[in-house]
């Protein structure tokens, strides 16, 4: 049981991050498929422990109105973190064609 219960708190911490990293928390409640003010518990409930995590990986987050510099930062933080898994990618796809030979 304890198991189902991690999976559950993990599920509503990835919600909260999403709200935090694109500012939109209405929007992320729709996706979650809840209403906005169980949201705001998760919010409450998870935002400090999401909020160390994202900033011990120097990810940013959005405000509600987010200024054009607010959204270039995100945008090459973005771009950053997508060149990092097609790296990623590109190595993995390297070693699997490796073992095929072997």
């Amino acid at each position: 049981m304890k198991k189902k219960i991690d999976v559950i708190e993990d599920v509503k911490k990835k919600y909260v991050r999403m709200a935090l990293e694109t500012g939109n928390h209405s929007s992320t409640a729709r996706k979650a498929g809840i209403s906005k003010d169980t949201f705001r518990k998760w919010m409450t409930e998870y935002q400090d422990e999401i909020l160390e995590m994202m900033e011990q990986e120097g990810t940013t987050t959005l405000s509600e109105n987010p200024t054009k510099n607010e959204l270039l930062d995100k945008y090459e933080q973005a771009m950053r973190l997508l060149g990092e898994k097609e790296l990623e990618v590109a190595m993995l796809k390297n070693l699997l064609k490796k073992n095929e030979y072997r």
